[in-house]
């Protein structure tokens, strides 16, 4: 695994949309101050990609009976 890439502050500051540049490559930086590392830029992972709500509609079935307990099961009252 290659190391990451290091700049100060000001070079953070000057060059950032070229950090950035880096970054979306998915290089990660570390932004030192006076020689002592601060932060790291890391890439973001990508968006997973979720259907919205109700994308299951008509596609599931819940039985009539789902709310009723097998003959002799008794319901825990937590007591």
């Amino acid at each position: 695994m290659e190391a990451a890439r290091q700049h100060n502050v000001h070079e953070a500051k000057t060059h950032l949309s070229r950090i950035l540049e880096q970054v979306a490559t998915g290089e990660e930086v570390v932004i030192s101050e006076a020689g002592e590392p601060v932060a790291k830029v890391v890439p973001l992972r990508a968006r997973v990609n979720r259907p919205g709500r109700g994308s299951l509609r008509g596609q599931i079935r819940i039985g009539d009976d789902f709310d009723e307990l097998p003959d002799g099961m008794i319901p825990s009252t937590g007591y």
